[in-house]
C-alpha cells in the first residue's frame, strides 16, 4: 500500500463498549479487543477504527470526553492502549483513534473550572458562555438547535443559586462545546493529537467536524425549534461549516505530516454538497472524509448511482476522495434499513396489515424482511467494495447483524431518546455486543454472564464461530471479497466506468476486465457470454441469471452489456 495506505484501504470500526470484553465485567474493552486483532487480520481490513476509549460519565456512549490524554478505567489503561498498537502493528493492522474536537464533558477540568469562575474570566473563553436575552436574561442567547433536540443552550447556576449565563452544547447539555477561537484550546489540541501519534495511533477519524466552524457572534440561524436538526441541508448557517474550521485542520495536518510515515486523518464531515464537502479535503487538510451518501441511500439503483457518481466525479482536489460506508455507530444497520424499505413497499401495494403482524418479532423488523434485508446488505457491500477508494466496515456488518429494535426502555443510554421522548430515533439498537461463539447469549462476548446490552437469542446463527463453518455466509462472503480486492487487478487501478444492465439494476466496469453489476428489483438478470462470477453475494437463479437483491463481481471478455429477457 505505501505511505498513502489510506486510498484504497479497508477500515473496521470497532465500538469498543460493545466488540469483546476481556475482563468479563459485560463492557467491551482494550484487551478484549487485542485478544481478537487476529480475527480482523484473518478477515482481511488494513486498519481499525477504534471509537472514543477516554475518561468520560458516558452520558453519549463516550463521546463525552473527561480527558483527552487517558484511558477510562472501563476500557483498560494506557498501557493497554500501548500494547494495542504494538499487537496491531505486528500483524500489519494500523489503529485510528476517535477524537471529539467540537465538544468536551461537562466533567472536563477545562468546564468545571470555568464554571468556578467569574463571568468574563479568561477559564470561560475556552466555551461559549453567554448572557440570556430579555430584561431578566432568560431566554437562550440565540435560537440555535440541539443535534438531539431542544434549543443548544444550558443556564448556569451562580454560587448564590441566582440564574447565571447560558452555555452552547450543539450535542447534549453534558458535552458543552469548544470555542475554537481560542488560542489555548487550538494550543492543547494539538498535543493531545501528539501525544496519541507517540503512543502508536496510526491516525484519527475526527468527530463532527463542521461543528468546529461557528461564527463567533453567535447570531441567530433562523432556525425554528420545530426543524430538523439538518447540516445537510443548510447551504449556509452560522452554527455548521464556517471557514475558521479549515485553519484548525490546517494545523492538524501539519501536525500529522511531521510524522514518518505520515499520520492519517479522516473526518466526520456533513455539509450541503459536494462542492463544499471538497474544502475540507485541501491539499493541507483533511486525507478523506468519511462518505454519508451510500449509508443513506435508499435501496434502488437509480439511488445508488446517484450517490456514486457524484461521490466519484466530485471536485476533490489532488488525489483525495471520500471514505466509502454502509452503516456506523449512528446508523440503522443495513440490513435493518434495506429490510423496512422493503415492508414500506409491500405496505403500500398491498394491505396486508395481518399478516405482517404475524411475521413480527415482538418489537421489530419481520422475520421475512430480515431476509430480504440481509440479502440486500449483502449485495449492497460487494458494490461498496468494487468502487474506487477506501471503505469502512462497522463491526457485526461482516455478520449480516440487524438493528435490534426490541430493547428495554430502561437500558437505552442515548442521550437523543431522552431529549426527544422517542425510543425509536435512539441508536443503542446498532451498537448491542458482537456475538462470537455459542448457542445463547452472551455468544462468548464476555467470560461474565451477561452483555451490557442483550443480545437476541436469534443471533446463533450469526456468530462468528458459526459463519466461519457455514458455506455461504455473510462473514465467508465479505472475506472472499476483502481476498479478491486485494488480488484482482481491476480493482487495485482509479479506472470506473459505467455500464447500462437495463432497468432496476447497476453495473460497473473496474479495468483489466472486471466489472460489478447488481440486481436491485427488476426479474432475473441476463449476464453476457463469456462472463466468469467470481464473486456473488447470493445464489443464482438456475438457469445462471442474476436475481433481484442480488450483486456479483464478474470477469468478462466482452463490454458488460446486461439484458432481460425479450429485450
Amino acid at each position: 500500500m505505501g505511505d498513502r495506505w489510506w486510498e484504497d484501504a479497508v477500515i473496521y470500526q470497532v465500538y469498543l463498549r460493545s466488540f469483546a470484553d476481556g475482563n468479563g465485567d459485560g463492557y467491551g474493552d482494550i484487551p478484549g479487543l487485542r485478544s481478537r486483532l487476529g480475527y480482523l487480520r484473518s478477515l482481511g481490513v488494513d486498519a481499525v477504527w477504534v471509537s472514543p476509549w477516554y475518561p468520560s460519565p458516558m452520558r453519549d456512549g463516550g463521546y463525552d470526553v473527561a480527558d483527552y490524554q487517558d484511558i477510562d478505567p472501563l476500557f483498560g489503561s494506557l498501557e493497554d492502549a500501548a500494547a494495542l498498537f504494538e499487537d496491531a502493528h505486528r500483524i500489519g493492522l494500523r489503529v485510528l483513534i476517535d477524537v471529539v474536537p467540537n465538544h468536551t464533558s461537562d466533567q472536563h477540568p477545562w468546564f468545571l473550572a470555568a464554571l468556578s469562575s467569574a463571568e468574563g474570566a479568561p477559564a470561560r473563553e475556552r466555551y461559549y458562555f453567554r448572557d440570556g436575552r430579555g430584561p431578566d436574561g432568560s431566554l437562550p442567547p440565540n435560537d440555535w438547535p440541539s443535534a438531539f433536540g431542544g434549543p443548544a443552550w444550558s443556564r448556569t447556576t451562580r454560587p448564590d443559586g441566582s440564574p447565571g449565563q447560558w452555555y452552547l452544547h450543539l450535542f447534549a447539555p453534558e458535552q458543552p462545546d469548544l470555542n475554537w477561537g481560542c488560542g489555548e484550546v487550538q494550543h492543547d489540541f494539538e498535543k493531545v493529537m501528539r501525544f496519541w501519534y507517540d503512543l502508536g495511533a496510526d491516525g484519527c477519524r475526527v468527530d463532527a467536524v463542521p461543528a468546529m466552524g461557528k461564527d463567533s457572534t453567535l447570531p441567530d440561524a433562523g432556525i425554528a425549534a420545530s426543524d430538523v436538526f439538518s447540516p445537510s441541508g443548510w447551504p449556509e448557517t452560522p452554527l455548521w461549516d464556517g471557514e475558521s474550521v479549515h485553519g484548525v485542520l490546517r494545523s492538524w495536518r501539519a501536525v500529522a505530516a511531521s510524522y514518518s510515515p505520515e499520520k492519517f486523518l479522516v473526518g466526520e464531515v456533513i455539509v450541503n454538497g459536494p462542492a463544499r464537502l471538497a474544502r475540507y479535503l485541501r491539499d493541507d487538510e483533511l486525507h478523506s472524509v468519511l462518505g454519508f451518501e451510500l449509508s443513506r441511500a435508499p435501496w434502488s439503483a437509480e439511488a445508488f448511482r446517484a450517490c456514486i457518481g457524484p461521490t466519484l466525479d466530485g471536485p476533490w482536489p489532488g488525489r483525495a476522495r471520500p471514505t466509502w460506508f454502509l452503516s456506523s455507530h449512528d446508523e440503522v444497520r443495513a440490513v435493518t434499513r434495506y429490510a423496512q424499505a422493503r415492508a414500506q413497499a409491500q405496505a403500500q401495494a398491498q394491505a396486508q396489515a395481518q399478516a405482517q403482524a404475524r411475521d413480527r418479532r415482538p418489537g421489530g423488523t419481520g422475520q421475512a424482511q430480515l431476509a430480504a434485508g440481509t440479502a440486500r446488505a449483502r449485495a449492497a457491500l460487494l458494490v461498496m467494495l468494487a468502487l474506487p477508494g477506501a471503505a469502512c466496515i462497522y463491526q457485526g456488518e461482516e455478520l449480516g447483524l440487524w438493528q435490534v429494535e426490541d430493547l428495554p426502555l430502561e437500558l437505552l443510554e442515548d442521550p437523543i431518546v431522552a431529549r426527544t421522548g422517542d425510543p425509536s430515533k435512539g441508536r443503542d439498537g446498532c451498537r448491542v455486543p458482537v456475538p462470537w461463539a455459542g448457542g445463547a447469549p452472551p455468544f462468548a462476548f464476555t467470560p461474565g454472564p451477561s452483555s451490557w446490552l442483550p443480545q437476541p437469542r436469534s443471533w446463533a446463527d450469526l456468530t462468528v464461530d458459526h459463519q466461519q463453518r457455514s458455506a455461504g455466509s455473510t462473514l465467508r462472503l465479505v472475506t472472499r471479497a476483502l481476498e479478491l480486492r486485494r488480488e484482482t487487478a481491476g480493482l487495485l487501478t482509479d479506472r470506473f466506468e459505467w455500464r447500462e444492465p437495463g432497468d432496476g439494476a447497476l453495473a460497473f466496469e473496474r479495468g483489466a476486465g472486471f466489472s460489478c453489476v447488481a440486481n436491485f428489483d427488476g426479474g432475473p438478470l441476463d449476464l453476457p457470454p463469456g462472463t466468469d462470477v467470481v464473486l456473488a453475494s447470493g445464489p443464482l437463479a438456475g438457469d445462471g441469471r442474476l436475481p433481484a437483491g442480488t450483486a456479483a463481481w464478474l470477469t468478462v471478455s466482452v463490454p458488460l452489456r446486461g439484458r432481460r429477457p425479450g429485450s
